[in-house]
């Protein structure tokens, strides 16, 4: 009997052609999957919408949704608010569907290769730690109030270390 292929977590919509020779659709879906796993989320069923663009792209929407005309490396649009109520506390995050979509992601080529350099870190595990970053945006957490910074890097860390990428604090 043949196996059943697992189903995508992530849709990636590659517009920045330079992404694809990172290989960010293998690298995004291994970084989400991972996000969920550590979390005690199984990934079935959960979908996650991943632009992958260039600085222009996430510079009009960044301004488009946060007032802010500049771009950014990652953006994050969670489809439900999850955030904890209680600082410093694990956010609602969701155990299976019938919420399957989990929310959308845009990521950006060239502010992220400038933060990779400056940082002496391979790209491939800048872009990686953005995606967790992001799919923890889209599960409720947040880096606002100061426990709740702890709270999320302390999650990246593990989430990365899970990965084999370095502490990135």
């Amino acid at each position: 009997m043949a196996e059943r292929p697992v189903p995508l977590l992530t849709d990636v919509m590659i517009e920045e052609r330079r992404w694809r020779a990172l290989g960010l659709e293998a690298l995004a879906e291994r970084a989400a999957r991972m996000t969920l796993e550590h979390l005690g989320m199984s990934p079935a069923g959960f979908e996650i919408s991943i632009l992958a663009c260039n600085d222009a792209r996430i510079a009009a929407l960044n301004e488009d949704f946060r007032g802010k005309p500049q771009p950014t490396n990652v953006l994050s649009w969670p489809s439900a608010e999850r955030g904890a109520e209680r600082p410093g506390t694990v956010p609602d995050i969701p155990r299976s569907p019938p919420e399957a979509e989990l929310g959308d992601i845009a990521i950006a080529y060239d502010i992220c290769a400038a933060e990779a350099e400056l940082g002496n870190k391979p790209l491939a595990d800048h872009a990686a730690h953005l995606i967790v970053h992001a799919v923890l945006h889209l599960l409720g957490y947040d880096h606002v109030r100061e426990e709740d910074a702890v709270l999320m890097e302390n999650c990246e860390r593990a989430i990365l270390g899970r990965l084999g990428i370095a502490d990135p604090y």
